[in-house]
């Protein structure tokens, strides 16, 4: 065994936001760090929206993992998949093999919560992946290019009604650049379709938008989007979704294709291995300092953990 494989074992799961801050931060210890992704690039999650309504391509927000690290020696990457994490013996089960760690840093980030409700999680669009958003994109103008040559008026309005759920920042942004887009398309590109036909609704379970904003800047998105064109629904709840209508909790159904799941966001199955309890949003009750109160070499940082 060589000097390098003898020094202590950092492994981060995930290489987003916080998997790149621990990986950075570690670049001058004496230390051995492994980074290990399903993905091999950086993905900024922020700007997926942009993504999906044709305003950027993939690659705007896509950046090879291996080239952010190409300097720091200490540091190895594999792209795998972690299967199982074996708290007992510190070691990972991955689709590259077993990786043993000293210390382990989870940065798996979260993924879309349905709450339970199956149908909306079958035929809705999530939007967490540079996949969603491509695929999001492509129905969009699917959607127009039916709509364009349907005969049928009540199948055209539905092709042209765009649904987004969840008035936090990812949808307030998702509701905007649609609307930001029919304008660009109907103008230039589907000269058959008026712009009077579309809509575009913003769905919100409360009675605010971007709750965790000052009430001045709640007030202002809400004129904002008003102005673009979109409708802003409050204690408007979803209740299900067959890929034909969205139902709400008022027994209300509307009739769409498109339904953009923003809602909600939950921790990764992937911490319940973790032997911790589990916060909201199955997020790991961490110490103050983001250790797991029963095993303090493993760190949670992210969506994955919560202080209470």
């Amino acid at each position: 065994m060589n000097a390098q494989n003898q020094k202590h074992h950092v492994v981060i799961i995930g290489a987003g936001f916080g998997g790149l801050r621990a990986a950075r931060t570690l670049a001058k210890d004496p230390v051995r760090v492994t980074l290990i992704d399903r993905n091999n690039y950086h993905l900024f999650q922020p700007l997926l929206y942009q993504v999906a309504t044709a305003g950027i391509t993939p690659e705007e927000i896509a950046y090879p993992v291996r080239s952010i690290f190409r300097k720091q020696k200490n540091l190895e990457f594999r792209m795998a998949e972690v299967n199982e994490i074996d708290v007992s013996n510190r070691r990972l089960l991955t689709t590259g093999g077993e990786v043993r760690y000293d210390t382990l840093i989870v940065a798996s980030g979260g993924m879309t919560n349905h709450f339970g409700l199956d149908s909306v999680a079958e035929h809705s669009f999530g939007l967490k992946r540079l996949e969603d958003a491509a695929g999001v994109r492509n129905h969009l103008l699917h959607q127009f290019e039916l709509a364009a040559h349907e005969a049928d008026p009540a199948v055209r309005q539905a092709r042209l009604t765009f649904v987004i759920a969840g008035g936090g920042p990812t949808g307030v942004e998702m509701a905007g650049a649609i609307s930001e887009l029919v304008g660009m398309a109907l103008t230039h590109d589907y000269t058959s379709i008026q712009k009077t036909e579309v809509q575009v609704l913003l769905l919100e379970g409360t009675d605010q938008l971007i709750s965790s904003m000052p009430l001045s800047l709640r007030q202002n998105a809400v004129q904002v989007l008003a102005q673009k064109g979109v409708q802003v629904r409050f204690g408007a709840q979803v209740t299900g979704f067959d890929g034909a209508a969205v139902s709400l909790r008022d027994n209300e159904t509307i009739p769409t294709g498109t339904l953009i799941w923003t809602a909600g966001v939950r921790a990764v199955p992937l911490v319940t291995q973790l032997n911790a309890p589990l916060g909201s949003q199955g997020r790991v009750r961490l110490l103050p300092t983001l250790q797991v109160p029963s095993h303090p070499e493993i760190y949670v940082i992210g969506d994955a953990g919560q202080v209470d």
